[in-house]
């Protein structure tokens, strides 16, 4: 990843596509962690390094397995969810991690929910909170993909 390179050198990937779209052309894998899934006008490097420089819509957040197409329809890329280090709540009981989920919901804090379990950037101070809940953490490195805003939408 580097924002120094020129957009004129890089690939500009200007559209999100159809997920499910089936390529002329197979497509280079943009691996991204959740922070960089947010930034709609940067320069990244794809994981075989080809430089390509976001031009979307601003306030746009990417999600794992989203398709981008360049400006001239040559190159594709799938984005990924970069594995990163994340703190991943489970517990023997489900209210209990429903009950994290709204206190870490009242702090407006980026959380990955599944059926099993919670995941979120790692935190000091949210992590005495949630030992003293009687939740299991985990620290580890793996892909994180936060849920989206009540009001955020996937086109």
């Amino acid at each position: 990843m580097s924002n120094e390179s020129s957009s004129a050198t890089a690939i500009v990937l200007d559209r999100r596509l159809e997920r499910d779209l089936l390529l002329s052309a197979p497509a280079l894998i943009l691996s991204l962690t959740a922070e960089e899934r947010t930034r709609s006008r940067y320069h990244f490097l794809t994981d075989d390094d080809t430089a390509v420089f976001l031009q979307l819509p601003r306030g746009t957040t990417l999600q794992n397995g989203d398709l981008l197409a360049a400006t001239t329809d040559e190159m594709f890329v799938r984005v990924v969810a970069k594995p990163e280090l994340v703190l991943t709540i489970t517990s023997d009981n489900s209210l209990n991690l429903l009950r994290a989920a709204y206190h870490l919901g009242n702090r407006h804090v980026s959380l990955e929910i599944a059926p099993t379990y919670l995941r979120l950037s790692p935190d000091p101070v949210l992590e005495a909170m949630l030992v003293h809940l009687g939740l299991q953490l985990i620290t580890e490195v793996a892909p994180f993909c936060p849920q989206g805003g009540a009001y955020s939408h996937h086109h």
